[in-house]
């Protein structure tokens, strides 16, 4: 039941943009499971869901995809000791890193299994991330930012 309701949470926050615990459990409810808030909110720690701004100036949960065995803490690490700037071009997101490391942000990139990549190619300091879309460039803009925040 349990994880029949979360993979249903991580659903939910892949289809739409959903802000509050509350929207949460009401698509839960709508979807046939018995959910409080108490529940949600223990869900979304277990989960590790973090919040990432939108284009429209609110807020959405969104799931950073983790390898098993919580290695990818490590992989979050590297992302945030290695970063420094991005910026959006088209479908391209291009990641500045200091000196050295844009292979090592690229490596972790890969590991964590974004949906929204399709590749990367990393240089000394920069790393060229194709997405399939414009949107998907946005999105995994935010979900880097809320990373490395």
């Amino acid at each position: 039941m349990k994880e029949n309701r979360q993979d249903k949470m991580l659903e939910i926050i892949r289809n739409y943009d959903v802000g509050t615990q509350e929207e949460l459990a009401g698509r839960l409810r709508e979807a046939g499971f018995s959910v409080t808030q108490a529940t949600v909110s223990r869900d979304i720690r277990e989960l590790k869901l973090s919040k990432v701004p939108t284009a429209e100036g609110g807020q959405k949960y969104v799931a950073l995809e983790q390898e098993e065995g919580g290695r990818g803490d490590r992989f979050i690490r590297v992302l945030q000791d290695a970063f420094s700037s991005m910026a959006t071009a088209q479908n391209l997101l291009v990641v500045r890193t200091v000196s050295g490391m844009a292979m090592a942000a690229a490596t972790a990139m890969d590991a964590l299994q974004f949906p929204e990549v399709v590749g990367c190619v990393a240089g000394d300091d920069t790393i060229f991330v194709a997405t399939h879309t414009v949107e998907e460039a946005q999105a995994l803009m935010e979900k880097i930012r809320s990373i490395t925040a």
